[in-house]
């Protein structure tokens, strides 16, 4: 509890055994509740998470979107705070995002991800200018100006819910969720740069660069079409 505030952390896992028993301890106290959604893993992501105090609930649908849906829904907490297992977002600025959405009358904040050191990968490279190739076409589409199209850590009102359906259950609904709360809850969501080290994820990733990137723009083109 933080400001008279129940508050949840959603985590989508698929196999992150390794990197959601480094998350999770870091977490600030004054979270309420932890649930990990568990889509199809074959490691021990489940056990390691229920062991360290999360609440587990499965999707079997395989998807970023999906996961996610079935943990915003599962989730209690009067405002959500969503990171990836891989420990790759700092949770340190949990308190930081969340003291900007009560001071300011936020409803949705999207942590923009400002990179202060770049792991020696070709793959790092990629993402980055990846993420910047998207979050242009996204401002060419819908107009909305973003730092970060791709950011998977946000900070927002669970109420917002019922405004903001997404429909995507892959890759592309983290840029959707983005869109949709930019554009119905107006100057109320706004974007917040946190210092993000772009450094190996724990664990093998799922990503694959060229393919998720490619299915991430055509569903720009095509969520133009329906907006």
């Amino acid at each position: 509890m933080r400001a008279n505030h129940k508050i949840s952390v959603v985590i989508p896992c698929y196999n992150e055994e390794a990197g959601i028993a480094k998350v999770i301890p870091t977490l600030p106290e004054f979270v309420d509740e932890i649930v990990v959604v568990d889509n199809n893993s074959t490691d021990s992501t489940a056990r390691v998470a229920q062991s360290l105090g999360a609440r587990v609930v499965r999707e079997t649908r395989q998807g970023y979107g999906a996961a996610y849906k079935c943990g915003l829904r599962a989730a209690e907490g009067d405002v959500i705070i969503t990171m990836d297992g891989d420990g790759t977002y700092p949770a340190h600025a949990i308190s930081y995002l969340f003291d900007i959405m009560i001071i300011e009358d936020l409803e949705f904040i999207s942590a923009a991800r400002i990179p202060i050191h770049f792991a020696h990968s070709l793959n790092m490279i990629q993402r980055y200018v990846g993420n910047i190739v998207l979050t242009f076409v996204t401002w060419l589409l819908f107009g909305i100006r973003l730092r970060d199209s791709q950011s998977g850590m946000w900070v927002f009102r669970s109420r917002i819910l019922d405004d903001v359906r997404v429909l995507s259950d892959g890759m592309p609904f983290s840029e959707e969720l983005k869109i949709r709360a930019f554009k119905n809850l107006k100057d109320r969501a706004r974007e917040v740069p946190v210092q993000f080290k772009y450094v190996l994820r724990i664990g093998p990733s799922k990503l694959n660069l060229w393919g998720d990137g490619l299915k991430n723009m055509l569903y720009l083109f095509k969520l133009r079409l329906k907006l």
